[in-house]
């Protein structure tokens, strides 16, 4: 075990003495994209970067109001924007490369102190030469268009190798993933591998303290958890109806085909249609909670995959029971079905300012803080 740590914090401290020293460039890594970063792998074959220990003015999305989808095989992404738009560095680096670098436009790559590079491209102007040291936040160019889109088109790089920029970062919310990340290099490529931080109260041993777990939620981060719905309103609430019939979840509508993310980190437990529920989505959370995802018009994640909070698994529709497209959202724990405004405040989307108290048996109630 010390072993690894001492293994992790020398590979994190040879990169960034390569990325410091690397303030002047060669003329081939100034004028090309994609080339191998010197000394990166020189004294071992991998390298660790622990994201979960950033501070928040150590990373920016590169336009912050932009939407974003992954394009090529996951290997790059589209960032939507307005004209005249901002775009950021994500880390604190060095620029390698600032020039007109066809079919891709005005291209800045920047090369940063754990390691990675990152790419910004279509930019209508760069405003960074080579060499400048940048911070993360820091604007390094002015957004451009291509077919008519006005956008960046970003990567991430190591040792000159794209590497889905969706490991590093969510790509509907923009948060970094709180994770320690291992750089391998195998072959020509790189082989990743991703260590997941655990959420604040999400133990894998919830009860190791006594008979209730009581789980803190104004001590989780902003990257810990989402919203299942964004933007949507609630057309019909959990608990009792007309008739004596109890609604066992929250119904969120928004509009047909609309993006569904997983509430928390978690593995897939369920995908496929389940009687009234339709298209049907359960994941079991690290601290035994599970949350259920309904009526999908399409599943977009399989049992047993690993899944991050804030990533999207499914589409709304109205598949089984429905009468319109939306999205039926239900909590429970050991088997037990709960308020799920007991963990959301569905007005503002975000996380109550409470603690649950969760026992064996799941039940569960809440104080305010």
């Amino acid at each position: 075990m010390k072993m690894n740590r001492r293994f992790v914090i020398l590979a994190c401290f040879l990169c960034a003495l390569l990325a410091c020293a690397q303030s002047v460039f060669t003329p081939l890594e100034q004028q090309v994209i994609s080339v191998d970063t010197p000394g990166l792998f020189e004294h071992s074959d991998a390298f660790s970067v622990d994201f979960s220990q950033l501070k928040p003015d150590e990373y920016s999305f590169p336009l912050p109001v932009g939407k974003a989808v992954l394009v090529d095989n996951n290997s790059r992404m589209e960032i939507s924007t307005t004209k005249g738009d901002a775009v950021k560095a994500m880390f604190d680096g060095v620029v390698r490369l600032s020039r007109n670098n066809p079919p891709y436009g005005n291209v800045v790559v920047i090369r940063h102190y754990n390691g990675l590079e990152t790419v910004y491209g279509y930019n209508a102007q760069n405003l960074v030469k080579v060499g400048d040291k940048v911070k993360a936040g820091q604007t390094i160019a002015i957004v451009g268009e291509n077919n008519n889109k006005v956008g960046c088109l970003f990567a991430i790089m190591v040792n000159g190798r794209r590497i889905n920029p969706a490991t590093i970062v969510q790509v509907n919310s923009h948060q970094l993933y709180r994770q320690k990340v291992t750089f391998k290099k195998a072959g020509y490529g790189i082989e990743v591998k991703t260590a997941k931080h655990r959420a604040s109260g999400m133990t894998d041993n919830p009860f190791a303290e006594g008979n209730v777990y009581r789980w803190d939620l104004t001590k989780m981060n902003e990257s810990e958890w989402a919203y299942p719905l964004p933007g949507a309103k609630i057309i019909s609430p959990y608990g009792n109806r007309r008739g004596g019939h109890v609604h066992s979840g929250v119904d969120l509508k928004t509009k047909p085909n609309d993006k569904i993310v997983a509430a928390f980190d978690g593995v897939v437990t369920r995908s496929c249609p389940y009687s009234g529920y339709g298209n049907c989505i359960v994941i079991k959370h690290p601290n035994g909670l599970e949350t259920l995802y309904s009526h999908q018009s399409r599943n977009l994640v399989k049992v047993g995959q690993n899944v991050k909070a804030g990533e999207v698994i499914g589409l709304t529709g109205r598949t089984g029971r429905a009468t319109t497209e939306h999205l039926h959202f239900e909590v429970s724990y050991a088997g037990r079905k709960f308020n799920p405004g007991l963990l959301f405040d569905h007005q503002t989307k975000k996380l109550q300012s409470s603690v649950l108290s969760i026992t064996k048996s799941g039940s569960v109630t809440s104080k305010k803080k």
